[in-house]
């Protein structure tokens, strides 16, 4: 859904084979049968991104459709609201696994078939939340700096291999994410309107416009670049 779904067309639409993983079944084939119906090529693989042997079969059923794996966007994210305090273990468990474990695992497990191909790119998806950050929001903060540090030190460790890693840092994408945190307020339609008067473009972003920078990324445009994090917040983080 979201960002993912709009990654994944838009690199369906340049030409690339997809293979689209998610835990939710009916939104990944969803945005399998987008693809195909444009003519694109994408295969669905029903996977927790926070379990090894998930990753691990994303993976090979990839190489299995495609003979190899060229390029990696770990996008999975999920939400919750609290500090510290009031974060329980398992949410705290369930945020890192799925925002930040999940790029330790199919990192692991693709970039060696990565490095059969002589070469590529991984491109994570962090937030601006790993730069500044806004009231409860702990376990998701944590995991979103972690994103981009996490970045760095494989953009490091792959260097050699020809492996350009990179991350985004998305403000506020009109998302279904977002919609459903904003239907935690008394007023979601003015939590939004809020929302976009925060960023200097005063809207918030299309997961369309993110994807195109991810898009980038993964290039030959790009081949210079590794190891950074590209805003793309509309302005939220510039202001002071």
């Amino acid at each position: 859904m979201g960002m993912g779904k709009a990654t994944a067309v838009a690199f369906a639409r340049e030409g690339a084979s997809v293979a689209v993983a998610d835990i939710n079944s009916e939104a990944g084939a969803e945005t399998v049968a987008q693809i195909q119906a444009e003519g694109g090529r994408a295969i669905f693989i029903d996977a927790d991104v926070a379990k090894a042997a998930d990753a691990q079969h994303i993976a090979i059923e990839a190489v299995n459709a495609f003979g190899g794996i060229d390029i990696l966007v770990n996008n999975a994210g999920i939400q919750h609201y609290g500090s510290v305090v009031e974060t329980t273990e398992a949410e705290w468990d369930a945020v890192l696994g799925v925002n930040l474990k999940s790029i330790f695992l199919c990192s692991k497990y693709c970039i060696p078939e990565i490095q059969k191909r002589g070469g590529g790119a991984v491109i994570n998806v962090a937030s601006v939340q790993g730069m500044a950050s806004q009231e409860r929001v702990a376990p998701y903060s944590a995991t979103k700096g972690g994103a981009i540090s996490l970045t760095r030190n494989m953009a490091i460790d792959f260097a050699s291999s020809n492996i350009r890693v990179n991350c985004v840092c998305p403000g506020s994408i009109d998302t279904p994410l977002l919609r459903a945190a904003a239907e935690l307020t008394d007023d979601p339609q003015g939590t939004v309107r809020e929302w976009e008067d925060a960023h200097v473009l005063k809207r918030i972003g299309r997961p369309e416009e993110v994807a195109q920078v991810i898009l980038f990324l993964a290039g030959d445009r790009s081949s210079f670049i590794t190891g950074a994090a590209y805003v793309v917040d509309g302005g939220l983080t510039i202001q002071l």
